[in-house]
C-alpha cells in the first residue's frame, strides 16, 4: 500500500519543524542579504539555499507517495551534505562566516537542530520506505 502522505504520525512533527526552518531560514537569509550582503555573501547565500532545501523537504513530505518520498529523500540528503560541508567550512574558513547562519558551525545558532533534523528525516524516510513503494521487492 502506498502512503498518500508522509505527514502522518511522527511525520507531522517533522513537517512542522521543516516548515518552521523554511520560514526562519528564508526570513533571516533574505534580511541578511538585503541589509549586509557585502559582509558575508557566501554565508548568506548558502543560508538562502538552505531555506530552499527546507521548503523542498516540507513540500515533498506533504506531497507523499512515491514521488514525494523520492523528493524528500533527495532534499534531506542535500540538507545533510550541506550542514556537514558548511559546518566544517565555517570552522576551517571562519572569515567566510562572520555571522551565524542556519548551517554554519553545524547549526550551533539554531541549537544544532539543523544537524539533527536531516538525521530525523532519514530515520523517518527509512521507516516509511516500504509503505512508499520502496520495499525490498523494488530493490
Amino acid at each position: 500500500m502506498v502512503v498518500s502522505t508522509l505527514a502522518v504520525g511522527w511525520g507531522r512533527a517533522l513537517v512542522f519543524v521543516y516548515g518552521v526552518f523554511a520560514v526562519a531560514a528564508t526570513g533571516r537569509s533574505l534580511l541578511q542579504l538585503s541589509t549586509d550582503a557585502d559582509k558575508a555573501p557566501l554565508a548568506y547565500s548558502l543560508s538562502l539555499f538552505a531555506a530552499v532545501v527546507y521548503l523542498a523537504a516540507t513540500t515533498a513530505l506533504l506531497l507523499g507517495g512515491r514521488i514525494g518520498w523520492l523528493l524528500a529523500a533527495t532534499a534531506v540528503g542535500v540538507e545533510l551534505t550541506g550542514v556537514l560541508v558548511v559546518g566544517a567550512l565555517s570552522y576551517a574558513a571562519s572569515d567566510l562566516f562572520p555571522d551565524k547562519t542556519v548551517w554554519s558551525h553545524f547549526g550551533q545558532g539554531y541549537g544544532f537542530l539543523p544537524l539533527v533534523l536531516p538525521l530525523a528525516g532519514i530515520a523517518w524516510l527509512r521507516h516509511t520506505r516500504a509503505e512508499a513503494g520502496h520495499g525490498s521487492r523494488d530493490n
